[in-house]
C-alpha cells in the first residue's frame, strides 16, 4: 500500500517539473506584422494627366486690303470668333514649402477652333466685292510657372508663362471681282509664340489622384500675310489680325510618390 502511494507520489512530481520545465522554454512565436503609418499628403512630386475644355477666340481687328496696280484698291474688314473643343495632355513637378506650393507644368492640346467669315468690301468707285476668311487652330500648348497656396489637399494656383499655336488660314475671292476669278483662293500657315496667364483650383481625392479646374486667356500677337499676291490681276493684298484666345478646362492628374527609404523590420 505504502508502495503505491509513493510511486504516485513520484509521478506526480515528474509531471509537475516537466510543466514547469516547458513554460520556461524561450517563446517560438512569430514576430509581430509591421504596420507602415499612414504617409504625410504632400503636393510635392513629379505628375502627369490630361484635360479637357472648352475655348474660344478673337481675331479681332482684321482687315484685308487689295489692289489691281491702276489705283482701283478694295478694303475689307474681318473679325471673327472661332471657337471648339479643347484637350490634351500635361506634365509638371510641384515642390511645397509649408502651404505655398511651387511647380512648372508643359501642356499640348489638341483643338478644334474653326471659324469662316464672309466680308463684304468696295473699292474706290464703289464697287462691291465678297472675301471669304477662314481660320483654324489644330494644336496649342504652353510652358508655364504655377505658384499656389494649399489647404492640406486643396490647391489655389495661379500659372503663367509661354504659349505657341499653329493657326492655318484661307482667303478666297469668292465674287471674283479681285483676280477675274470666282473662288480664286490662297492659303498659309503660321506658328505664333506668345504669353498666358491664368488660374485654377486643385483637389487631391487620393495621395497620388487629383482634380482640376482651371481657366487661362492666351494672346498671340498679330498675324500679317499677303494671300493673295500674284493671282489674277491682284498686283498686292495683305490681311491683319489680333489673334487671343479664352480657355476653361478641367483635368485629373497623376502624382508619383517621391522615394523614401524602406520600413526597418524588427527581428526577434
Amino acid at each position: 500500500m505504502y508502495r503505491k502511494l509513493l510511486l504516485a507520489s513520484v509521478a506526480g512530481l515528474a509531471l509537475t517539473g516537466s510543466a514547469a520545465f516547458a513554460a520556461d522554454l524561450p517563446s517560438r512565436a512569430p514576430p509581430p506584422v509591421y504596420l507602415p503609418p499612414v504617409p504625410i499628403f504632400t503636393w510635392t512630386g513629379i505628375y502627369l494627366g490630361g484635360q479637357v475644355g472648352y475655348a474660344w477666340g478673337n481675331n479681332s481687328g482684321g482687315t484685308f486690303v487689295a489692289g489691281d496696280g491702276f489705283g482701283d484698291i478694295f478694303t475689307a474688314n474681318f473679325s471673327g470668333s472661332p471657337q471648339g473643343v479643347i484637350g490634351g495632355a500635361h506634365v509638371g513637378y510641384n515642390y511645397q514649402i509649408n502651404q505655398w506650393v511651387l511647380g512648372i507644368e508643359g501642356s499640348v492640346d489638341g483643338t478644334s477652333l474653326s471659324k469662316t467669315v464672309v466680308a463684304t468690301g468696295t473699292d474706290l468707285f464703289g464697287a462691291t466685292a465678297l472675301v471669304t476668311a477662314h481660320s483654324n487652330s489644330n494644336i496649342q500648348g504652353s510652358i508655364r510657372g504655377r505658384l499656389g497656396v494649399a489647404w492640406d489637399r486643396a490647391l489655389l494656383y495661379a500659372t503663367g508663362g509661354v504659349a505657341f499655336a499653329g493657326f492655318n488660314s484661307s482667303i478666297t475671292d469668292t465674287s471674283g471681282f479681285l483676280t477675274g476669278i470666282p473662288g480664286a483662293s490662297a492659303s498659309f500657315s503660321n506658328t505664333r509664340v506668345g504669353w498666358t496667364v491664368g488660374g485654377g483650383i486643385e483637389y487631391a481625392i487620393t495621395n497620388n489622384w487629383s482634380v482640376r479646374g482651371e481657366y487661362r486667356y492666351s494672346n498671340f500677337g498679330n498675324v500679317t500675310n499677303a494671300p493673295l499676291a500674284g493671282v489674277g490681276l491682284t498686283a498686292f493684298s495683305t490681311s491683319r489680325r489680333q489673334l487671343n484666345e479664352n480657355q476653361v478646362q478641367v483635368g485629373f492628374s497623376y502624382k508619383f510618390d517621391t522615394w523614401a527609404p524602406a520600413p526597418v523590420v524588427a527581428r526577434y
